[in-house]
């Protein structure tokens, strides 16, 4: 029977034809488990995975060893970005068991889901002190069929460790400037100076790292945190990680150096690069940033929107090489010969220019593009002539798989990323991207009781509902969108996400922040996790929304509840800034107020008005909030009493709606809310 078939996760439809009879995370599989004796092998995964596939292929499509896994256990099969609950409760257990995690993720479970053995990718024969995928699957039915008290005993220890790892809520009061001067001190003993970054390899683009670095430059004047943050920007836009000819970010590189990436392409690492990019323009003029920034956007838009209006998940790291072969980084990577196929007698120079060597950067002589620093020494003209000739060449390259599903949260951060790009650089059409991307959100993902869904794909939503960063990165997003737009439903829709953030998210005795509702599905833990993953933790976006949504409305209870979430900030900032960097953004935002703007003219059509409203948005003032609009504008409470001055446009720079006088220079408002 094929369970998988009706899903909308691309991760399980690519499994729906595996001979393993596989279920989908449900009760009715752990039914089935109970009723036939066996336990539950949890598969977990997502389909940009590079690992996943190399698994699937090994194991979960050889007949031997699905036959096997038919008989002796219920196996279940869940996406990890649908179901963010499901894998972080199981992965806190593998790396608490393993000291390691990662995907895919292979987990093995009693009738009542609680875990007794682990892992992750398991070979199809024993491998570098890997046992084989067949003999992890043989050890644990005959532990299970001879020594099923004991691993019940096991899996009854394991549920309790997990339930008192519930995260001790360190008090209401938020960092201040001790802890953020102290979480800045740390960052610098991790940054690497010669290379930029932090830590060793793998290393990931520390995307949420960067905004505080960058706002607390703008609040303190701090040069080493802005020296930081542009040396790290700079490294990674000349590496291997950033595509060099068609824009945005791969997921990670596996050195140090970022020469050679996991080439899969995330939604949420491009949108969040998107906007550190373009603030990083914002506060410094810079031409990479600016460049960088409206590339990636570029690309979000080009490769990624979906037919709704929605942003697809991810790009594939493999794809085929022209010769039959699944290979990752196919798509990307060039060989001098392929150059010179493609370049004739330009092959050289775009050899130097590109970093291509007859050894390679990667594997089988083939070669990541990455930029020179010295490129003001090659012709510009013929290097744009290089460019546009090898994108051409590649686009006729089979292309990656990509990942239609549209996940709520990272739409959000795409929102934001795109409405803020488009409003700095005059590109009314990525505002009009970030626009339709909205739209669809409320349209799809939205309930009548105004619930979020977690996923749709094709226009269709999803079974699963929307977990804590949903809420806050769309809440995120609509507010961003408020701004750059001027239309006042989008704070209203960001304050209708932010109620239930309050009311089903958080606990009303300390304030702590839960990543599932209360009336979610109950697993064997509710997952909790402040610290930032690949993207901000929804409880530090959820600071960041609530704080804002205060700014604009003046919501004494929306403000206090961000002042009472960033008190896990205080305590972890100062010890591990590198994974709380957006709760360090946040609080760097509260400790400038932040600062709210209001911005009145005619019409927002009207050029004086336009730019007041672009100088607003422009300044860098951390987590200011912009509203614009009409005298008396009932679609924002910040326009409330805001006249104009002697008939023109003017802006209001106010903290906690008390304001200074307002002003009709855009000069005067650049110098009061920070910027070039």
């Amino acid at each position: 029977m094929n369970r998988l078939a009706g899903v909308t996760s691309p991760y399980l439809l690519q499994h729906a034809d595996n001979p393993v009879d596989w279920w989908p995370w449900c009760p009715e599989a752990f039914e089935e488990a109970r009723r036939r004796g066996v336990p539950v092998l949890l598969s977990v995964g997502y389909s940009s995975c590079h690992w996943c596939h190399v698994m699937a292929h090994e194991s979960f499509e050889d007949q031997d060893t699905a036959d096997y896994l038919n008989e002796h256990f219920v196996s279940v099969k869940v996406d990890r970005e649908e179901r963010p609950d499901v894998d972080a409760v199981y992965m806190e257990a593998v790396q608490a068991a393993t000291g390691q995690g990662g995907w895919p993720m292979t987990v093995f479970l009693t009738p009542d889901a609680e875990p007794f053995y682990f892992g992750t990718y398991f070979p199809p024969a024993p491998r570098h002190g890997m046992p084989s995928f067949r003999q992890v699957l043989e050890g644990v039915q005959q532990a299970w069929s001879t020594r099923r008290e004991e691993v019940g005993e096991v899996a009854g220890k394991i549920v309790r460790d997990l339930a008192q790892r519930e995260i001790a809520h360190q008090g209401t009061r938020p960092p201040g400037e001790q802890e953020l001067a102290q979480a800045l001190l740390g960052l610098t003993r991790e940054y690497d100076p010669q290379r930029g970054g932090f830590g060793g390899a793998p290393k990931f683009p520390p995307s949420m790292v960067l905004e505080f670095l960058l706002r607390h430059h703008a609040r303190t004047g701090a040069e080493g945190a802005l020296q930081m943050a542009q040396d790290t920007c700079e490294r990674m836009a000349r590496g291997g990680i950033y595509d060099q000819l068609g824009g945005g970010f791969a997921r990670y590189s596996v050195d140090r150096d970022w020469t050679v990436p996991h080439f899969e392409k995330m939604l949420y690492d491009n949108a969040l690069l998107c906007r550190v990019y373009a603030h990083l323009w914002r506060a410094t003029g810079s031409g990479l940033a600016r460049r960088v920034a409206l590339e990636t956007a570029d690309f979000l838009v080009r490769e990624l929107r979906t037919d709704e209006g929605g942003f697809a998940s991810a790009l594939d790291a493999d794809s085929d090489d022209g010769h039959g072969r699944h290979v990752e980084g196919a798509y990307y990577v060039w060989t001098p010969e392929q150059l010179r196929d493609v370049l004739g007698d330009d092959a050289d120079v775009a050899a130097q220019f590109f970093g291509v060597t007859e050894e390679g950067t990667f594997e089988e002589g083939r070669s990541v593009l990455q930029l020179p620093q010295n490129e003001g020494v090659f012709d510009a003209e013929k290097i744009a002539s290089v460019k546009r000739r090898l994108l051409a060449a590649r686009d006729r390259r089979p292309a990656p798989g990509r990942d239609d599903k549209v996940v709520a949260a990272w739409n959000g951060l795409a929102v934001a990323a795109l409405a803020e790009t488009g409003a700095y650089f005059d590109r009314p059409d990525l505002v009009e991207a970030a626009l339709g991307a909205a739209d669809l959100l409320v349209r799809v993902h939205l309930d009548e009781h105004g619930r979020l869904a977690r996923t749709s794909k094709d226009g269709r939503v999803g079974p699963n509902s929307g977990v804590l960063e949903d809420y806050a990165d769309v809440a995120e997003g609509f507010l961003a969108l408020a701004s750059v737009a001027g239309e006042g439903v989008w704070l209203d829709f960001a304050g209708l996400l932010l109620g239930h953030v309050l009311d089903r998210f958080t606990d009303p005795g300390s304030g702590a922040l839960y990543d599932t509702a209360a009336d979610a599905e109950q697993l064997i833990r509710r997952p909790q996790d402040p610290t930032d993953n690949a993207t901000p933790s929804g409880w530090s976006a959820a600071a960041g929304a609530l704080l804002g949504y205060a700014a604009h409305t003046g919501s004494e209870a929306h403000r206090t509840a961000a002042e009472r979430a960033l008190g896990v900030v205080a305590a972890l900032g100062p010890r591990v800034p590198r994974f709380i960097g957006w709760g360090l953004a946040v609080a760097e935002a509260l400790l400038d107020g932040p600062r709210e703007v209001a911005v009145v003219g005619p019409s927002l059509t009207d050029k004086a008005t336009a730019v007041l409203h672009r100088t607003a948005l422009q300044g860098t003032a951390p987590g200011a909030v912009v509203a614009a609009g009409t005298p008396d504008g009932d679609e924002f409470p910040l326009l409330a009493d805001r006249p104009l001055v002697s008939g023109a446009a003017a802006a209001y720079v106010c903290r906690n709606f008390t304001c200074d006088a307002p002003t009709t220079d855009p000069d005067r408002l650049r110098g009061a809310l920070g910027g070039r």
